[in-house]
């Protein structure tokens, strides 16, 4: 059973999976603890209920809970162990502006989380706002207001793309 279920949203899960994160390895150990944490609590889940939605819940919240925090850790978590010199070089490298985003994936990427979320699980993953809204648990007119302050911000990061 579990292998019909592979077979079928498996590949979906998988480019949710390399959306949410920033490398393949990352997107490989989520995509597996995505379907083993879908094992443990298959009894839970509701015939009644659409099993995409549910596995895209189960994913997103996944994600949530163990790449979040690591992605999120703070800059000098990475240097411990620079010598001062080098540490100077980091602080600058730092406080630098970020470049501009070079394409619609990177700013997305550059959205805040949860702007990020809404966009990925509405255009990315083709699920409708209500569905958005299930798997995100804010009712509907946050999806909306949330895609719409997305699109502005986007438009903002993209206006120099598109204008050639």
């Amino acid at each position: 059973m579990m292998d019909d279920l592979i077979a079928k949203y498996g590949r979906r899960l998988y480019g949710l999976c390399r959306t949410l994160t920033s490398s393949p390895q990352d997107a490989d150990d989520l995509y597996q603890e995505t379907w083993l944490k879908v094992c443990a609590k298959f009894q839970q889940y509701s015939p009644e209920h659409e099993f995409e939605g549910w596995l895209t819940a189960i994913c997103v919240n996944t994600y949530r809970d163990s790449f979040r925090r690591r992605l999120r850790s703070p800059f000098w978590d990475f240097f411990p162990t620079m010598e001062s010199k080098d540490l100077a070089f980091a602080q600058v490298a730092a406080t630098e502006e970020p470049r501009p985003p070079s394409g619609i994936q990177e700013a997305v990427d550059n959205l805040p989380e949860k702007l990020r979320m809404t966009v990925i699980l509405y255009y990315f993953q083709e699920l409708d706002q209500v569905q958005t809204a299930k798997v995100l648990k804010i009712p509907v007119g946050t999806v909306k207001s949330r895609l719409s302050k997305a699109k502005k911000l986007l438009k903002e990061m993209l206006q120099d793309e598109v204008e050639l």
